[in-house]
């Protein structure tokens, strides 16, 4: 294999030719930094949690297929991830999860004491997360507390405290991302059910569809209640709005559980991130009485 051919087996490895799962990590992140300095956070944290949104998604995505490589071959969408195509060795996954790991905890150290603690946390949750497939009925809500973790570490580094509504924010980001997963998850069903992965998909049977669409229901009506609380206004609300609208649209194309479908569903989150945080910004930008 040449230079070039690894590299680019590499860049496979973390995922970096695919970025939703970047967006969908970095969106909450963006929210609790917004919210936690009421539209006016350090350009430096913000920079900082960036670039270790980035460097922190491709480290787990090296792990997940490390933890995979025996399933992912049997997997129609995952058989030709570099690992399970034989392109790269187990180890090689391992050292390029540990040097994106140790560049992202390199810039936390630039932060405060509490926001390097929760970067520990952080990290055990992020990679833990691909084992609890074996045993978990409901590894999307445990992939839910990875991708939400960023923002008890946002409120931590600019406030130098994790308040009541960091965690009321990482549980909607729970419920959040138990729907965008679950039709993720729906695209691999079948394959998953013959190799013995456990997903919500498989757990919630017939009612899967059904609770996609109750997880986006709480996710966005916690997110009122703390546009409600924090008097955020009429362009949070505005936002929220187009978010739940977006994520109406989900129904249809998930309800007939047509894998290509429900893949196009689940990257269609990124724009409902993107909602939210749109009203967030507006919100403090041009402030308005509810």
């Amino acid at each position: 294999m040449t230079l070039l051919e690894r590299l680019n087996a590499y860049e496979k490895l973390i995922r970096l030719d695919k970025p939703i799962g970047i967006l969908l990590l970095l969106w909450p992140t963006l929210w609790a930094l917004w919210l936690s300095s009421r539209g006016q956070p350090s350009w430096e944290i913000v920079w900082i949690f960036i670039l270790g949104t980035v460097l922190m998604r491709s480290a787990g995505c090296a792990i997940n297929d490390f933890a995979d490589r025996n399933f992912d071959g049997h997997v129609a969408r995952t058989r030709e991830r570099p690992l399970a195509a034989g392109l790269i060795k187990p180890c090689e996954a391992l050292v390029v999860a540990a040097v994106l790991a140790l560049a992202a905890f390199a810039l936390v150290l630039q932060l405060n004491k509490q926001t390097i603690m929760l970067s520990v946390a952080a990290l055990f949750v992020a990679a833990t997360y691909p084992f609890t497939k074996r045993f978990f009925v409901l590894p999307q809500a445990y992939l839910g507390i990875a991708f939400g973790f960023g923002i008890p570490m946002a409120f931590a580094a600019q406030t130098g405290r994790v308040p009541a509504v960091a965690w009321l924010l990482l549980l909607a980001n729970v419920f959040w991302a138990v729907a965008y997963d679950t039709e993720y998850a729906m695209v691999d069903r079948e394959d998953d059910r013959k190799i013995g992965i456990k997903t919500s998909a498989i757990t919630l049977g017939r009612h899967d569809v059904t609770a996609v669409m109750i997880c986006h229901a709480l996710f966005l009506l916690i997110l009122a209640w703390i546009g409600w609380r924090y008097a955020l206004g009429i362009y949070f609300f505005g936002g929220l709005l187009m978010a739940a609208g977006l994520a109406a649209t989900h129904y249809p194309m998930i309800r007939d559980r047509d894998p290509e479908s429900c893949f196009r569903a689940f990257r269609h989150n990124n724009w409902i991130g993107a909602m939210v945080f749109a009203g967030l910004v507006a919100s403090f930008r041009f402030p308005m009485p509810f």
